[in-house]
């Protein structure tokens, strides 16, 4: 999961968001089963929820979509999720992809649970999978998930291969595209090393006064923050700082947790995200004033009392409080504030001028406003949804060229050794995920990155290890660098010529 943090509805209970969309860079990991396609509709009730789901997204209508969530979607699922976010993530669907038609039923090698369709949208001619089980009596649609999909096989062997040239192009113009329609408001790069081959910039920073978005406009990083976390905690360990089997107890007090939570868990676990904790944005966060949240150690307030889910290392778990704990052990293993230990390692040996964990109630230049669709031709900024001050888990600002800096940075040895870099850039649970960075494995070679998200901003940063492509793509739309993603991972991966 991507997210920074999503207030009740939209993260918590913002089931839509983890169940809908799920667009992490581990989704275009293949898996290691293999897969059939069957391109017949499914005759009965699953045929008919396969045909009312699609309608209702390619309708973006909320009056079809609430009919349809009336009949076709299960007691439980609208019980945890509000009807208007449904209908907000479908129409949100509708944007991102100008509609989807079917392809074909999936089944994997082993099986997997419950259904998945395989749908084509309209606007990219990418491929996104619906996943689904039909429960109860009348088989309703329970356990909704959406995701980037693998190429059908016939489909791939009709692609058109591109050169480099033409996959540069092909990407242009669909970004003039992208932009003419206000689908896509934000700035893009890609590079293959050093050797940048596109950047691009539109849409509005703030809305209020019409300011447009240049390349260097700086936007929320969300989640992206961790892969500075993570870095800087590599370096401790090189420096014999900080041993990753080292129980946090060695840095973190019993003013945070109690002595059997931190002596349980240990650095690799917090980079790993098999700690057990959760997330410090809870009921008290989003009740707080977010002026009391600026240096790492206000946030102990909402860490206090804070429970393990499972015993450490038993599994993934995403966890924003993990990561702000990352922020302690590098405070005291430094001796260094977090912020300035980030700004004089990460950000300056990589020449990284236009980033920081900003404070938004102080004049910031060329900042973009997040912005999230409210209906036809409206939209509300997030300016009083989100943090005042990012840190160790997310929330502070860069831009593309900057987010390209870091990744040659990272690549040319100026941060880390390649031994530190394996290991980082290592899958430590199965999920794909290292320490602090998502982990792919598309055709192409492996691909290591984080994407970031809160309502109103989403970006990603995806370094392919092996073909070299760099590909930073900053949004302050709601969810609006996903598709974009998925779509240029996609050209990468199944059509740009080695």
């Amino acid at each position: 999961m991507t997210s920074f943090a999503r207030q009740t509805t939209r993260w918590v209970g913002g089931f839509l968001f983890f169940v809908l969309f799920t667009h992490a860079l581990g989704a275009q990991q293949p898996a290691n089963n293999s897969f059939t396609d069957d391109t017949r509709l499914p005759a009965g009730i699953p045929g008919e929820r396969i045909t009312a789901l699609l309608q209702a997204v390619n309708s973006n209508d909320p009056e079809q979509i609430k009919l349809f969530i009336d009949r076709h979607i299960g007691d439980e699922f609208r019980k945890f999720v509000p009807t208007d976010e449904i209908i907000n993530a479908l129409q949100g669907t509708y944007k991102q992809t100008g509609g989807l038609d079917f392809y074909s039923v999936r089944s994997y090698t082993p099986a997997r649970e419950g259904m998945t369709i395989i749908a084509k949208d309209r606007l990219f001619g990418s491929w996104h999978g619906f996943s689904f089980r039909l429960e109860g009596p009348e088989q309703r649609i329970e356990r909704l998930n959406f995701s980037p999909a693998r190429t059908p096989a016939a489909a791939k062997s009709a692609e058109k291969p591109l050169s480099e040239t033409e996959f540069v192009d092909v990407l242009s113009r669909k970004l003039d595209e992208l932009c003419q329609k206000d689908i896509f408001s934000g700035t893009i790069l890609i590079a293959k090393g050093d050797k940048v081959l596109l950047e691009k910039a539109c849409g509005e920073a703030t809305k209020s006064w019409h300011v447009a978005n240049n390349i260097e406009t700086k936007f929320n990083l969300g989640s992206m923050n961790k892969m500075f976390t993570a870095t800087a905690v590599m370096q401790l360990v090189e420096k014999g700082k900080v041993r990753l089997d080292d129980p946090i107890s060695k840095y973190v007090d019993e003013s945070w947790l109690p002595k059997s939570i931190i002596d349980r868990v240990t650095v690799h676990h917090l980079l790993s995200h098999t700690s057990g904790l959760g997330s410090y944005f809870n009921d008290t966060y989003f009740k707080s004033s977010r002026d009391l949240f600026r240096q790492v150690d206000d946030y102990k307030s909402l860490v206090k009392g804070d429970t393990l889910s499972f015993e450490p290392g038993a599994r993934f778990q995403y966890s924003n409080t993990g990561m702000l704990l990352l922020g302690v052990v590098i405070e005291k293993a430094s001796g260094e504030n977090y912020f300035d230990y980030i700004r004089q390692h990460i950000y300056e040996p990589a020449g990284m001028k236009n980033s920081d964990c900003y404070e938004l109630d102080r004049p910031q230049e060329n900042l973009a406003e997040g912005y999230i669709p409210q209906g036809s031709n409206a939209w509300k900024n997030n300016l009083f949804m989100h943090v005042l001050k990012g840190g160790p888990a997310g929330g502070g600002y860069s831009n593309v060229r900057d987010l390209h800096r870091f990744a040659r940075a990272l690549q040319s040895g100026k941060l880390l050794s390649q031994a530190s870099l394996d290991k980082m850039w290592q899958d430590q649970s199965g999920a794909g995920y290292g320490y602090g960075f998502e982990i792919g494995m598309p055709a192409v070679g492996k691909t290591v990155g984080h994407g970031g998200g809160f309502p109103g901003l989403n970006s990603g940063l995806d370094i392919n290890t092996g073909s070299g492509y760099i590909v930073a793509i900053m949004s302050n739309y709601d969810m609006g660098a996903e598709a974009l993603k998925s779509y240029v991972r996609s050209l990468i991966d199944n059509r740009l010529q080695p």
